[in-house]
């Protein structure tokens, strides 16, 4: 659904996006992660044909940025991180406009689909200044939806929601999801990135890292195992380190810290080693680092 070729974006000098190259099958809910000033709203708005990139090369369901810029902004939703309202219409006159300049089929029946399901059905009648602005970020994303996009762009979708209409939007984009549409999702919210996204790249002007969130904190940190053990000691730790496929091994307290590669594999084998040597194990665990750990760390490397 979205193809990009070392895409690339200057202002003057100043080079935003540097020969960005990924594919975003159909589908697939994908984060796109980086600092404030990365270039993640460039490369989305070239993806959407507001700018033209420098050089390189995008498509967008099946159309090429550029060159069939038109078919591109008809087949995809977009939220901006600051979307624009009319502030002094009501909250359906602002979805109708757009329902109008999209030629949606039926657009009463869509605009009270979406006002309905994002909750804003009852204030319909409002002018979009009197709204919270949660309910305006939810009007937006209503706005982005009123055509039924394939590919749906949503950067920050969350910002200022609060917890309970944040992950009605959670929802909402999960849904989404099963419905077959791709979402790129732009967000410096990394717990709600490692629940919704399929795959995740981080970015920094040039691409740092493209995986699935359990594969990215595999690659930067590997994998640890904490065994639990009622007591633990240095013979049963080095008898642990010898295994072929553990890279190390740490005592902390009663617990066995071990690094390998596939802990589903081999665990049991590790189990059965240290009930041999007398351990009670009490339980096993993976050491989980956050999707924010993995984050930072190849930020601060790049």
């Amino acid at each position: 659904m979205i193809q990009t070729e070392n895409l690339t974006r200057k202002f003057g000098e100043l080079v935003a996006v540097e020969d960005l190259s990924l594919q975003v099958g159909a589908g697939e809910v994908f984060g796109f992660l980086g600092p404030n000033g990365a270039g993640k709203t460039t490369t989305v708005r070239m993806l959407t044909c507001l700018i033209a990139p420098t050089s390189g090369t995008a498509i967008v369901n099946g159309y090429r940025v550029g060159k069939e810029d038109k078919h591109i902004r008809r087949t995809v939703g977009l939220l901006t991180e600051s979307p624009g309202l009319y502030d002094g219409l009501s909250v359906e006159h602002n979805l109708r406009i757009y329902a109008n300049l999209y030629e949606v089929r039926d657009p009463a029946k869509q605009v009270e689909k979406y006002l309905r399901m994002l909750d804003l059905w009852d204030r319909r009648h409002d002018p979009a200044a009197t709204l919270s602005k949660g309910m305006k970020q939810k009007l937006a994303i209503a706005r982005a939806l009123l055509h039924e996009p394939r590919v749906l762009f949503l950067d920050e979708p969350t910002a200022s929601l609060d917890p309970e209409a944040a992950h009605m939007v959670r929802e909402f984009i999960a849904g989404l999801r099963k419905e077959g549409r791709t979402i790129f999702l732009c967000t410096h919210n990394l717990d709600e990135a490692d629940r919704l996204c399929d795959r995740i790249a981080v970015f920094k002007t040039r691409l740092l890292a493209l995986d699935t969130p359990a594969n990215l904190r595999s690659r930067v940190f590997g994998r640890k195992v904490v065994f639990h053990l009622r007591q633990a000691d240095g013979a049963m730790a080095e008898a642990v380190r010898k295994m072929p496929f553990v890279k190390d091994v740490q005592v902390i307290d009663h617990k066995l810290l071990v690094a390998l590669d596939d802990p589903e594999r081999h665990n049991p084998e590790i189990i059965r080693l240290l009930v041999g040597l007398g351990a009670d194990v009490q339980f096993v665990g993976e050491l989980r680092r956050s999707l924010e750990d993995v984050y930072l760390q190849l930020v601060k490397n790049a």
